[in-house]
C-alpha cells in the first residue's frame, strides 16, 4: 500500500471487521504514523504489528531480503510462519514506530551510498581513452565497501560511548582529503555537489572542536544541526 491513509480507506468504516484479527502492516510511512495506526487497530480490537519492506517486488519471497517489524513481540510470533514467507523477518522491538524509524534511516544510507557511487562511476569512467568502464570500477568498489563496513561497525562503538579518538583518520586529514576528490571531479567537469556538501559538514566538525577526532564525531554536527525532539 502506498500510504497509511490507503490502509485506513481499505477498512472502510465498519469498526467490527478487524475485531480479533491480527493486522500486519507494510504501508511505508513515518514513525508517528506508525504509533497511531497501533492505537488505531487497538481501537478496533486487532492485534497489531508495524512494519517495513527492505527490497523491491522481485526481492519479495526471498530468504535474504530483510522485512523488518516492530511492535507486540507476542504477536509477532504467532505470525512468524506466515512472514517467513516474504523474507528474513525482523523484529526490532515493541515500540511501534521502530520499522518506520529503522526504514527511512536505511534509505537514507542506502541513497547516500548510491549516489556516492555514481559519483565515483561518473569521476572513474569521465576519460573515455583511459578505457574504465562503470563495471570495472564497481568491481573495486564493491571490495572497498567491505573495508568501509569495517570502520561502521568500530564507529558504531565510538558513537555510544560519545568518545571519538583519532587513533585513524581524522576530520583534519578528511577535509584534506576530500580536497583531492573536488578537485579531480572539477578538472573532468563532474558534479561536486554532493562531495562539496559533505566537505562543509566535515568544516563544521572542525569548527566544533573534533579537527583531531575520528569521523564517528560527525555524528555530533548532525545531531545539533536540526530541531531535536
Amino acid at each position: 500500500m502506498l500510504d497509511y491513509e490507503v490502509m485506513y480507506g481499505l477498512f472502510g468504516a465498519d469498526d467490527g471487521e478487524l475485531a480479533g484479527r491480527t493486522l500486519v502492516n507494510l504501508t511505508s510511512g513515518s514513525p508517528e504514523q506508525a504509533q497511531e495506526a497501533t492505537r488505531w487497530a487497538a481501537g478496533r480490537g486487532a492485534a497489531y504489528v508495524d512494519g517495513a519492506i527492505m527490497t523491491t517486488p522481485p526481492g519479495v519471497g526471498s530468504a535474504e531480503v530483510m522485512f523488518l517489524y516492530s511492535g507486540s513481540a507476542e504477536v509477532f510470533a504467532q505470525q512468524l510462519p506466515v512472514l517467513r514467507v516474504l523474507g528474513d523477518p525482523l523484529h526490532l522491538g515493541t515500540e511501534p514506530g521502530a520499522a518506520s524509524l529503522y526504514d527511512a534511516a536505511l534509505l537514507g544510507l542506502m541513497w547516500s551510498t548510491m549516489t556516492g557511487w555514481l559519483h565515483g562511476t561518473a569521476l572513474a569512467t569521465a576519460d573515455a581513452a583511459a578505457g574504465h568502464t562503470a563495471v570495472d570500477f564497481t568491481a573495486v568498489a564493491v571490495r572497498w565497501l567491505g573495508t568501509v563496513a569495517r570502520f561502521i561497525s568500530l564507529y558504531a562503538t565510538q558513537v555510544d560511548a560519545g568518545a571519538y579518538p583519532g587513533d585513524d583518520a581524522t576530520v583534519d586529514v578528511q577535509v584534506a582529503a576530500i580536497g583531492h576528490l573536488i578537485h579531480a571531479a572539477e578538472a573532468r567537469g563532474i558534479d561536486n555537489a554532493l562531495p562539496e556538501l559533505l566537505k562543509a559538514t566535515l568544516e563544521r566538525t572542525q569548527a566544533a572542536g573534533h579537527g583531531s577526532d575520528s569521523f564517528a564525531s560527525v555524528v555530533e554536527v548532525l545531531r545539533t544541526s536540526g530541531v531535536r525532539r
